[in-house]
């Protein structure tokens, strides 16, 4: 049985998650420029309004960038939670600036309790530890400021590298920086974390990689993805990131990556 030597994290609801739920941010930032929005009209606008343009332009892809295709979130979710339209094309270079700001930083995120020393404690094992998220360059700012991007090297962002999740590119990526590094790292050496049972469970299996689905209990993981109807029974689950830090020392014997 191969000893893992490298732990890769999804970023969002996984290290980190935001420090109120976004369509909660969203309306402070709409309120003084379109009123008071329903909070649940909000929630369902902004689900479905990021689902479809996830669908439509995967990675960020656009002639704006993220600037342009995080602009056509803002105003979709607007719109829908029953915002003029006039109003919301009259305020949106007031709008997406500061959402943009916001979620740029900690005033957007904060990191989840056991996130910081379990990257310490993998690293002090010798298990490297690494980020591979379908967040826009954005995501770099926000570890930065946190001061963790240190522990997670490579940071694998989709907008950056042109690849999402469940890609299996992506992925060995992640492996291959370690392989560059001169430590001969494979595939079946490396698990991923992360809350997506398709984008992070099965994308990683697929490409021979180990996995973990985090499923949080309580508060925490309220803003997991979660599918309607996901089946779990053949799913290796992790309800915290002490859980997984269990897993990679039971998985080494007790032992760092040697």
């Amino acid at each position: 049985m191969s000893v893992i030597k490298l732990v890769t994290f999804d970023a969002l609801h996984t290290v980190l998650t935001p420090r109120s739920p976004i369509y909660v941010q969203y309306s402070e930032v709409f309120a003084p420029f379109l009123g008071v929005l329903s909070p649940a009209s909000l929630e369902r606008s902004f689900r479905s309004t990021l689902k479809r343009i996830q669908k439509d332009k995967p990675a960020y892809q656009g002639c704006s960038g993220a600037q342009g295709w995080w602009s056509e979130v803002i105003k979709g979710t607007a719109i829908g939670a029953g915002a003029h339209p006039q109003a919301v094309e009259a305020s949106l270079d007031e709008i997406v600036p500061r959402l943009m700001k916001r979620f740029s930083s900690k005033e957007g995120y904060k990191l989840f309790n056991d996130a910081r020393p379990v990257l310490w404690q993998l690293r002090e094992m010798g298990v490297r530890t690494a980020l591979i998220s379908n967040a826009d360059a954005r995501m770099r700012l926000v570890f930065n400021d946190f001061g963790v991007s240190p522990l997670l090297q490579p940071l694998l962002l989709s907008e950056e590298v042109g690849i999402e999740k469940p890609h299996s590119e992506i992925f060995r990526m992640a492996h291959e920086d370690g392989t560059a590094e001169g430590r001969d790292l494979r595939a079946d050496q490396c698990v991923h974390v992360g809350d997506e049972l398709h984008c992070d469970y099965y994308g990683a299996r697929d490409a021979g990689m180990h996995a973990l689905l985090l499923r949080r209990p309580g508060p925490d993981g309220e803003g997991e993805h979660k599918e309607e109807g996901e089946d779990l029974r053949d799913v290796r689950v992790a309800p915290s990131l002490f859980a997984v830090l269990d897993w990679v020392k039971q998985r080494n014997g007790g032992h760092g990556a040697l």
